[in-house]
């Protein structure tokens, strides 16, 4: 039986895991666009330089998982296109190409593995007294300006966000707001309208609604809000972000053959994270492993109960949410939430490598 996984962040890597050690006559094909797996809750740490967020792919899969570098242009009737001509041929797919960052011209994007190296580079290059500007006030967005402001203390970050840590609750966003402070973080709450080139001492000059410019050495664009179109394009129903339309067992509503999961699938009240993307992965190799098997797929279902951000190594804050992400008063930050985060981030790489929930 062949089967492709397009792919291979935290939800294609534990698919393919868990499908070649579910269902044993699977030959199992993953497509990713790099060699690596990429760790993307740890790309604010690449960019700071703090720690490196790639291991080959070849460490995360199982003996007999098949690796195919390249992009797929299309997928759909049984086959899966490939950029370089190559066609390879299917009897289940599942569709795992995350999420992306479509940033304003002039700046960097920090939510892809590119922009992340390219920022790495360039904020490594920069000399004291530089300034860096992080575009977006959610999670990424925080995690980056506050790593970057621990890790480089000679460099001015400022964090600009229509309402920055807003997602969370009044007291959480305070707490969150404190903490960049005492990394020395300005923060912006505005809505970047341009990104020109400077024409004097710094690169750039990041225009803002209000009318203020800013002047900048580096600016980082940390807003994921976007699916890669290769389901659009494929003919798969799409919602208007561009994610798959599912059914309730994570199959695509236009070809049962093709599961979604992870953030390019239209999974209700499922947002853009590892958290979301495992859990799916899970329950759609299971789904098809009972399928082979000749038995009824679940329906998919999945409770939500925190989020979390870092503000550097040493400070971080845990959000309490209810079953469906809609956010609690309760919070906690400093030394538990730090460990909380970080056993967090571990396990989802232990669980992508291993096919199953490490908790």
């Amino acid at each position: 039986m062949r089967i492709v996984v397009v792919g291979s962040g935290y939800a294609g890597t534990l698919v393919a895991n868990r499908v070649a050690k579910k269902v044993e006559d699977a030959e199992v094909t993953v497509i990713n666009p790099r060699p690596d797996f990429v760790e993307r809750v740890r790309l604010h740490q690449q960019i700071a330089g703090t720690r490196s967020a790639a291991t080959p792919l070849v460490d995360m899969l199982r003996d007999g998982i098949t690796v195919r570098v390249g992009s797929v242009e299309k997928i759909g009737d049984g086959t899966v296109a490939l950029a370089d001509g190559e066609r390879i041929d299917f009897d289940h797919a599942f569709l795992a190409v995350g999420s992306t960052v479509a940033p304003m011209p002039g700046a960097v994007a920090v939510g892809t593995w590119e922009g992340a190296q390219q920022a790495r580079t360039a904020l490594a290059a920069l000399p004291a007294g530089s300034q860096v500007a992080v575009i977006g006030g959610g999670p990424t967005g925080i995690e980056t300006a506050a790593e970057i402001a621990e890790a480089r203390p000679d460099v001015r970050v400022r964090l600009i966000g229509s309402s920055v840590a807003g997602g969370l609750s009044e007291g959480a966003s305070r707490r969150v707001r404190a903490g960049l402070e005492r990394l020395t973080v300005d923060i912006i709450d505005d809505d970047v309208v341009e990104i020109v080139a400077g024409t004097g001492e710094f690169d750039d000059v990041v225009r803002l609604r209000s009318g203020w410019d800013l002047s900048s050495d580096l600016t980082l664009w940390a807003i994921v809000a976007d699916v890669p179109p290769l389901a659009a394009l494929s003919g798969l129903a799409v919602d208007a972000r561009g994610r798959v339309i599912v059914d309730e067992f994570l199959r695509s509503v236009g070809d049962e053959r093709i599961f979604a999961v992870g953030d390019c699938a239209a999974v209700p009240g499922a947002r853009f994270a590892c958290y979301t993307a495992l859990p799916q992965a899970i329950h759609a190799a299971d789904n098809f492993a009972r399928l082979v098997r000749g038995r009824k797929p679940k329906p998919h279902s999945f409770p939500y109960w925190a989020r979390g951000v870092c503000l550097g190594r040493k400070d971080a804050v845990t959000q309490l949410t209810h079953a469906d992400d809609t956010v609690r008063e309760a919070f906690f930050g400093g030394r538990a939430a730090v460990v909380l985060k970080e056993m967090a981030s571990s396990s989802a790489f232990s669980s992508a490598r291993a096919g199953r929930s490490a908790l």
